[in-house]
């Protein structure tokens, strides 16, 4: 939930976690968390300084996590799908935030992720380097500290980190591997397209079967762009499972899947990292399923 205040000339100089108490009508500590997580702008700024002096006419957004609204994530031991002194890879299942926002923490990865640092004695920050959309589940890297997200961040950025996702599409393909090289745009504030002014993108797909209508492919996206599978799949007349946004059939879930990284670690060992999808997953994909031959 966001709600919006504005300081009062009589709250000039104050505190901004003062200041948002009084406003909020709630605990200074309470203030304090939100402006931690960054769960507080100021003039559109997000500010994460409960110190900062405030100003007559400031105008201060905040997000509040409704109680009840969030549910703790829970994640079996077997959710973590490798780690080392550098990383920490995390199976993400479908329907959950990979990070927080201003108006949710409880029940992210990125809080579950801060947990088990808690856990296992890492006095680090959750440093979110890449993200898997809500619907979209699979591996997800989670640097352990500042040097391994540096060099991980910059590992994504050029390219260095192979990605392979699942996606159930309705349709069949006409080729069993073929490439789109769309560049993509944004057409309104949660929907991208195909456009000329759009940024390049590419993404390799090949078939791995097909059977009553629909189809499970590889994808292999060699950009990084917002949707780029879904929006790529989409128009090429074969949206997405579950993806409502660009055309798919209805689903419980986004049929989309991040199922493998592969990549030189930080010292120059491979590393091939895989992850099924869960049982709705499979259990959607039925006889597509069945024909994929096993690795």
């Amino acid at each position: 939930m966001i709600k919006q205040f504005s300081v009062a000339k009589e709250m000039a100089g104050q505190r901004l976690d003062e200041t948002l108490a009084q406003l909020a009508g709630i605990s200074k500590g309470e203030a304090r968390r939100i402006i931690d997580r960054g769960g507080c702008a100021v003039n559109q700024a997000m500010v994460r300084v409960a110190s900062r002096g405030m100003k007559a006419e400031d105008q201060l957004t905040v997000g509040f996590m409704e109680q009840g609204r969030f549910l703790e994530l829970l994640l079996p031991p077997e959710a973590i799908v490798y780690q080392d002194k550098e990383l920490l890879a995390i199976n993400k299942p479908s329907g959950i935030a990979s990070q927080r926002t201003p108006y949710q923490l409880k029940g992210t990865l990125e809080y579950w992720v801060a947990e088990e640092f808690v856990r296992q004695g890492i006095k680090e920050p959750v440093r979110v380097v890449h993200r898997l959309d809500r619907g979209t589940s699979g591996l997800m890297l989670f640097p352990k500290h500042r040097q391994a997200a540096a060099w991980l961040s910059e590992l994504f950025k050029q390219g260095g980190i192979q990605k392979r996702y699942l996606a159930l599409v309705t349709g069949k393909p006409v080729e069993e591997r073929w490439s789109c090289d769309g560049p993509i745009g944004k057409l309104g504030s949660a929907r991208w397209g195909i456009m000329s002014e759009g940024r390049a993108a590419l993404t390799d797909f090949r078939l791995l079967a097909a059977a009553e209508g629909l189809a499970l492919v590889e994808a292999f996206p060699r950009t990084g762009r917002t949707h780029q599978i879904r929006v790529h799949l989409s128009a090429a007349g074969l949206p997405i499972v579950g993806d409502a946004t660009y055309g798919g059939l209805v689903s419980e879930r986004l049929m989309l899947h991040c199922a493998g990284l592969q990549f030189a670690g930080r010292h120059g060992l491979p590393c091939n990292l895989e992850a099924l999808p869960d049982s709705s997953f499979i259990g959607r994909c039925g006889l597509c399923w069945d024909a994929v031959p096993k690795r």
